[in-house]
């Protein structure tokens, strides 16, 4: 058996990851880990929190002493890093609270595990740190497309077509980190900590960077479940400039598919980039929203196109996100799944299916039930 903790698992991808390796994986003891900030919310994983193989753990990553006792007592073999701040305006306001978690937190994890695993007879064998990061840290991308194309571009498209049709400006693994938020900042510090801990002390570990996730369960201050919420409520919907920034999306749990296969598969000290190959710039998928949201709500197709806002733009706002993963579906074999029109139905179906968990989460309910929880322990 192994024992795998999962940090962040009660936030939006890493519930997907947890209710995955849960399912999946049957004779691993997987242990879920969050503090349970504004972003965490165990309502994620009804569905899985009764398991014999599953634990929740409510721990800060940056308590260092409490998370060393935890590789001891419970004897884990495997960490998936996924805890983290991760809103950019959060960042702009307050860049402390993310240095501590992204940076400090990191650490604490790495310095943990070091210290157990190599307590152990066997040392580093067996072992895996996997560290989930951003395509943020690697700064902006010009958008460079010929002529008369323009995003969104499709997923059916292969990577060699992507590249033919809309040029070679892409993120690689070895492009050069250059973030300009405080959030990508703090991202780029825990990567260069994560693979010091290889170079210095030869601890296994994998590193991702992934770009713009959307799917069920995702916070409502992304931009995707934020502006469902606020076109079934007929709120306006608030776009950055002129809404032209591009970004690169993939459904969620294609990302936790990648998190599987790369967790059991990959090469250790290994850098691995998961995207799309899914270019939408943010008006565009704005307007898709709306008009699914519309539809689905039993409205007129773009009825409400009126709520569109645009707003002063956001400090140091990249323009274009785009990211290469062909290493990995050539390596591994990972590729996404989803069209994004069908995983933007999907998302936009559940959450309106679902009225009731996005509530829970705008009220601030949630975090009240769990304030009472555990002041009583």
């Amino acid at each position: 058996m192994r024992t795998i903790v999962i940090t962040g698992g009660a936030g939006f991808i890493g519930n997907h990851v947890v209710r995955l390796f849960v399912n999946k994986y049957p004779d691993y003891h997987i242990i879920n880990l969050d503090s349970l900030t504004y972003a965490g919310n165990l309502a994620n994983l009804k569905d899985i929190e009764d398991r014999q193989n599953y634990e929740f753990v409510k721990m800060d990553i940056c308590d260092f002493d409490a998370f060393y006792k935890l590789m001891q007592e419970k004897h884990v073999d495997g960490i998936i890093h996924l805890a983290a701040e991760s809103h950019v305006d959060r960042s702009i306001k307050d860049p402390f609270t993310f240095a501590r978690t992204n940076v400090m937190g990191t650490l604490s994890l790495l310095q943990a595990a070091k210290l157990y695993w190599e307590s152990l007879p066997e040392g580093y064998e067996g072992k895996r740190f996997y560290h989930i990061s951003t395509d943020e840290v690697y700064g902006a991308l010009e958008i460079t497309h010929p002529e008369g194309i323009e995003p969104p571009f499709s997923t059916t498209a292969s990577s060699a077509e992507h590249h033919k049709a809309y040029g070679d400006k892409f993120f690689l693994e070895t492009t050069k980190y250059a973030p300009h938020s405080p959030y990508s900042a703090s991202k780029a510090s825990s990567d260069h900590f994560v693979r010091a801990f290889h170079d210095t002390y030869g601890m296994p570990v994998i590193v991702t960077n992934c770009s713009n996730n959307y799917g069920p369960y995702q916070f409502p201050e992304k931009l995707i479940p934020l502006f469902i919420n606020n076109i079934r409520h007929r709120k306006p919907l608030p776009v950055y400039g002129k809404g032209e920034n591009v970004r690169d999306w993939l459904y969620v749990e294609d990302h936790a598919r990648a998190i599987d296969t790369i967790f059991h598969n990959g090469k250790i000290a290994e850098t691995y980039n998961i995207g799309g190959f899914n270019e939408w710039k943010n008006i565009d998928i704005i307007k898709v929203v709306i008009n699914t949201v519309d539809r689905l709500l039993g409205r007129k197709e773009g009825e409400d196109m009126n709520l569109i806002t645009y707003v002063t733009d956001r400090k140091g706002h990249d323009m274009r996100y785009a990211i290469d993963s062909t290493k990995l579906q050539k390596e591994l074999g990972w590729e996404p799944s989803l069209q994004f029109e069908e995983g933007i139905e999907k998302t936009v179906r559940w959450y309106l299916d679902n009225h009731e968990w996005l509530d829970n989460v705008t009220s601030g309910d949630y975090l009240k039930y769990y304030e009472k929880m555990y002041s009583n322990r």
